[in-house]
């Protein structure tokens, strides 16, 4: 195993700790007899158990050994496979020749033998992992997307004749879905790292559509036309969903989402307090073959913080223009994002500021950088019912006449902040729970 994994070229640089490195070093260990049997088996065990984790975080099945080779394939971000992901491979490209010869390589340690190690060390832990039935589960407890993909890929390759089949194989693989972690999944949020920042998925993600939003037909009409645009690669504008808080400025996002993610639209949540890291979010995306919402939500600026200064250079104004596949959404309950006081309207010196309209202005400006600005107002008492009514149909176990349902809903909305998309949801969620 560590002589082929030695050979591997553009795949070469895996992790040092990644499942197959440390199990070609513990070949290796065998075959030179650097360590006795029993470090053996337990270093192994120890590379099984993480392979039986990742099995378990994605799904994996059937064989486990070819699923995790077929994810490093589909993971491993290098100069061919992100070529192939933006145009597929150039027929006659020389880095062809290097991806059969390491796609090869694969198909070798796809058939890698394990038997000799595990009658030597008495183990079959090999032989399980290369036959293995997993549990079923539900599926919020894995990524089903990255799951089928796997497997699908994975039989695929099993069943290809030649390495030429492996190589269009996992190339198409790379053009319809394309690699890395954005090829598997939709939506992100970023963290720290020893080197700046690192892109963490999302997978738990409420699979609501626009079409589940009772109403607003104008709001979802204009965020559908801007972002068609935007996924088709025309013309389209930063947006801003404003207005009164629980009336689905989030839950539009999230619908938006799910609704072009398989044309290639991803997200990527990011906080008010990282907006220093967003010039390395947009380097890291702006050559990639995916759409990119760069998504704040509840954006708002007290008058004393001056991050939005920031922000505004990001979004337009600086030297650097925004990517074509990057796109700014925020959601807020303010119009005008940063706190105006009564002061900034007065044109008269306070604390040293001369000129208080300028300041007015300034304040005014990063709302104006977004050209779709869609309200969401608080529903009037006949869409209110209409809301209730929805939301009472999607749940079956609800046994109440119309009269009764709105009945109870208005005395709900009193107690918990008034009518609002969100209070009728926590209404029909209350109802569900005490329902027997």
């Amino acid at each position: 195993m560590y002589r082929l994994a030695s050979r591997l070229i553009l795949f070469s640089n895996l992790p040092q700790d990644s499942i197959l490195l440390r199990l070609s070093g513990i070949f290796e260990d065998w075959e030179s007899q650097r360590a006795t049997p029993p470090q053996l088996v337990h270093r192994i065990y120890a590379e099984v158990k993480r392979l039986l984790d990742v099995a378990t975080t994605y799904g994996f099945d059937d064989n486990l050994w070819h699923n995790y080779l077929t994810f490093l394939l589909m993971r491993h971000e290098n100069s061919f496979s992100l070529t192939c992901e933006l145009a597929g491979a150039t027929e006659g490209g020389s880095i062809n020749r290097i991806a059969l010869a390491d796609f090869a390589i694969f198909r070798q340690l796809f058939d890698f033998d394990f038997g000799p190690i595990e009658r030597a060390l008495g183990i079959d832990c090999f032989s399980i992992l290369c036959d293995y039935h997993a549990i079923p589960k539900k599926e919020q407890l894995y990524n089903r997307t990255v799951s089928e993909r796997v497997r699908a890929l994975s039989r695929a390759i099993e069943q290809a004749e030649d390495t030429e089949r492996v190589f269009h194989l996992v190339v198409d693989y790379y053009r319809q879905w394309g690699v890395g972690l954005f090829g598997m999944n939709k939506a992100f949020r970023i963290a720290p790292a020893e080197e700046g920042m690192t892109f963490v998925p999302i997978n738990n993600i409420d699979a609501v559509t626009l079409d589940d939003l009772i109403g607003y037909d104008l709001q979802k009409r204009q965020l559908r036309e801007n972002v068609e645009a935007f996924v088709s690669g025309r013309g389209c504008n930063n947006m801003l969903l404003y207005g009164d808080a629980g009336t689905g400025k989030s839950t539009s996002v999230k619908a938006i989402l799910n609704e072009y993610s398989d044309r290639g639209l991803r997200m990527i949540e990011i906080y008010k307090h990282q907006f220093g890291l967003l010039p390395e979010v947009i380097q890291r995306v702006k050559h990639r073959h995916y759409r990119f919402i760069i998504f704040i939500d509840d954006l708002s600026f007290e008058e004393t913080e001056v991050e939005y200064k920031f922000l505004k250079a990001v979004i337009e104004g600086g030297v650097e223009t925004r990517p074509d596949n990057v796109l700014i959404c925020a959601t807020s309950n303010r119009r005008h994002l940063v706190q105006e006081t009564w002061r900034d309207r007065e044109d008269m010196e306070h604390n040293g500021d001369i000129h208080r309209s300028d300041t007015m202005q300034e304040k005014l400006s990063l709302a104006a950088r977004f050209g779709c600005a869609i309200s969401y107002s608080a529903p009037d008492r006949r869409l209110w019912a209409e809301i209730v009514k929805g939301l009472a149909e999607r749940c079956p176990q609800l046994n109440m006449t119309e009269e009764q349902l709105m009945l109870e809903a208005n005395r709900w909305e009193l107690r918990h902040g008034g009518i609002s998309g969100r209070t009728a949801q926590q209404f029909i969620n209350h109802l569900a729970g005490a329902a027997r």
